[in-house]
């Protein structure tokens, strides 16, 4: 990956719907070469894909919750993971070292809609010991981008 390629992407980051013939002008060159590297940096997978990116309060999800997570064992571990990819709500899921196992990220209308999904799928996620959650009050950065 060269310096064109980080240009590339930084302006993706920016603009994913930018236009190869915009993105060329950007990076300083021509369209079939432009369109060759990002071809490449697709199928790589260095450029995972492309999405809207959509303010939750607009569409009804603007409760947030960060959600600590400590497993019983490692048994259910494939089996918890597993799981929380299957939810819409957990909109991101880190595995961390050490105490607690895992971080979720969980989207949903309002405090009540929290506590349903809390009571029903939460506690229901295969080994859980311990779950311990966090309003988030403010969001001060999100989709973050790469320093490429």
């Amino acid at each position: 990956m060269d310096g064109i390629d980080r240009a590339i992407l930084r302006h993706l980051q920016e603009d994913g719907r930018m236009t190869a013939t915009a993105l060329a002008q950007e990076v300083g060159l021509t369209l079939a070469p432009c369109h060759r590297r990002l071809r490449e940096l697709e199928t790589s997978g260095v450029i995972r894909g492309y999405r809207a990116d959509v303010d939750p309060a607009k569409i009804n999800l603007g409760f947030e919750a960060l959600v600590f997570v400590t497993l019983k064992d490692r048994q259910n571990m494939k089996a918890f993971e597993t799981e929380v990819t299957k939810s819409a709500q957990i909109v991101d899921a880190q595995r961390l070292f050490g105490d607690p196992d895992f971080l979720l990220r969980v989207v949903v209308a309002d405090l009540p809609a929290y506590q349903h999904f809390y009571d029903e799928v939460l506690i229901a996620l295969p080994g859980v010991e311990k779950l311990t959650s966090t309003i988030v009050m403010k969001n001060l950065k999100s989709g973050g981008r790469l320093p490429i």
